[in-house]
C-alpha cells in the first residue's frame, strides 16, 4: 500500500500529524487559545459588572425621592440599593469613591462622579419626573395616585407582519467570533504550510522524500495532514467555547447556531484548501525562511482584506458589497459565514458560492502543484514563478 499514490500521500499526511503533535510548542499553542476562548467567555460576566445594578443615595428632604426611585428600577428591571447620607459631605465621598452612582441632594438635584449615564441615568431622571410631577399634583390639589392610576394604560398591542428574528443578532455574534478564529487559522495554518516547505528544502529533506516520492504527493499530504490538525484545533476551540457559555451561563446561545458553526467549518475546509496550496508553492520559491514573508505577502493581504471586508458587511449583510463577495472566491470564505448568520440568505447564493469555491480550489490545487513541483528542488536564489511553473508543467 506504501507504493500506491494514495498510500504515499497518507504516509506524508501522517508524518506531518506525527510530527506536530509530539511539538511542544503546538501543544502548548493549542492550550493557551483554548484557555484564552474561555475565558472571554467567561470573565465578562465575572468582572464586567452589572449595569442592571444601580447604587442611589439621598440627602436630607431628597429623601421623598425613594418611592419613585423604587418605581423607576422597577421599570427598568435593574436592582436598586438605596442609601441614606446624613450631608452633602458624606454623599460626596460616597460618589467620588464609587460606593454610589448618584446621589439626591434635593428632589431637584443629582450629584455624580463624572457624568449620568447607562441605567443609573434612565432610573435616576425617570424617578425625578415621578418625584416632581407628583409634587405639582399634590400642590394643585389633586390626588397623584389617583391621577397614576388613571395615566397607568395596558400597553400598545402590537402585531407584525414581517417581525424580525430574535436569534439574528445572536447568530451573527457567534459567525463573528466562528470568522475571528477562521482567520487566524486561515493565516496561522498557511504560513505553517509554507515554513515546513522551507524548512525540508534548505535542509535538503526534500531530495531524500522526492527520490521515492512524487512532487504532487508530497505537496497533498503537507497540506491534508497539517489541515487536519487545524481542523482539529478549530473544531476543539468552538466545543470549549460553547461549553464554558453553557457551563457559565454567560451567554444564551441561539436557535441556528450549530448552522453557523458548521458553515465556519465549511469554509474553513475550502479556505484552506485554497490557501494553503498557494502557501506551499509560494514558498517553494524561495530557500530560506526568512524570505517566507516576502514571497507570501501577497495571499496575507487577501485574507487580510477579506477579514476586514467580513467586518465591513456585518452592519450590512444583504447589500449588494455582501452579496456579491459572499460568491467570489476566495472572499466568500470570509463573508458567506456572516450573511448565513442573517437566516436571509437564499440557499441557491450558498450553492453558487460554494461551487465556485471548489471550481477555483480544483484549479489551484493544479497550478499550485506544478509550481511547487518546478521550484522546490531548486535551491539558492529565489526561482521565478513563471520559470517554475514552466518547469513544472514539463515534468508533468
Amino acid at each position: 500500500m506504501s507504493g500506491s499514490p494514495r498510500g504515499m500521500v497518507g504516509l506524508v499526511m501522517r508524518r506531518e500529524i506525527v510530527t506536530r503533535v509530539r511539538d511542544k510548542s503546538f501543544l502548548v499553542s493549542t492550550l493557551l487559545t483554548l484557555v484564552i476562548v474561555a475565558a472571554v467567555v467567561v470573565l465578562p460576566s465575572l468582572f464586567g459588572g452589572d449595569d442592571d445594578e444601580v447604587t442611589v443615595g439621598v440627602v436630607g428632604n431628597a429623601a421623598a425621592v425613594e418611592p419613585a426611585l423604587r418605581q423607576a428600577a422597577a421599570a427598568q428591571d435593574a436592582r436598586l440599593t438605596l442609601t441614606t447620607f446624613p450631608d452633602e459631605a458624606a454623599a460626596r465621598t460616597a460618589v467620588t469613591g464609587g460606593d454610589a452612582d448618584a446621589a439626591f441632594l434635593a428632589p431637584d438635584r443629582v450629584l455624580v462622579d463624572a457624568e449620568l449615564s447607562g441605567t443609573t441615568e434612565q432610573v435616576v431622571r425617570t424617578a425625578y419626573q415621578q418625584a416632581v410631577g407628583s409634587a405639582r399634583l399634590t400642590e394643585a390639589g389633586l390626588d397623584a395616585t389617583a391621577v397614576a392610576r388613571a395615566l397607568d394604560v395596558p400597553p400598545l398591542g402590537v402585531t407584525a407582519v414581517d417581525p424580525p428574528d430574535p436569534d439574528a443578532e445572536g447568530r451573527q455574534q457567534a459567525a463573528f467570533i466562528g470568522i475571528l478564529l477562521l482567520y487566524f487559522q486561515l493565516i496561522g495554518y498557511g504560513i505553517a504550510v509554507a515554513l515546513g516547505v522551507v524548512e525540508e528544502k534548505s535542509s535538503r529533506v526534500v531530495e531524500l522524500l522526492l527520490s521515492t516520492l512524487r512532487p504532487w504527493q508530497l505537496l497533498a499530504g503537507k497540506v491534508l495532514g497539517i489541515g487536519l490538525l487545524g481542523l482539529g484545533q478549530l473544531v476543539l476551540t468552538g466545543l470549549v467555547g460553547i461549553g464554558a457559555a453553557l457551563a457559565s451561563g454567560a451567554v444564551d446561545l441561539p436557535s441556528g447556531l450549530a448552522g453557523v458553526v458548521g458553515q465556519v467549518l465549511l469554509w474553513f475546509l475550502l479556505g484552506y484548501a485554497f490557501y494553503a496550496c498557494l502557501f506551499a508553492a509560494l514558498a517553494a520559491l524561495v530557500s530560506r525562511q526568512e524570505e517566507v514573508q516576502n514571497v507570501t505577502a501577497p495571499l496575507t493581504i487577501v485574507l487580510v482584506g477579506s477579514f476586514f471586508l467580513a467586518l465591513t458587511v456585518m452592519g450590512d449583510p444583504e447589500s449588494t458589497l455582501a452579496r456579491v463577495t459572499s460568491i467570489v472566491p476566495p472572499l466568500s470564505a470570509m463573508v458567506m459565514p456572516i450573511r448565513w448568520a442573517t437566516g436571509t440568505v437564499p440557499l441557491w447564493e450558498v450553492g453558487v458560492s460554494m461551487l465556485l469555491m471548489v471550481l477555483a480550489v480544483v484549479s489551484l490545487v493544479r497550478l499550485a502543484g506544478w509550481i511547487y513541483a518546478g521550484a522546490v528542488l531548486r535551491s539558492g536564489p529565489r526561482v521565478g514563478l513563471r520559470d517554475a511553473l514552466r518547469s513544472g508543467r514539463t515534468q508533468g
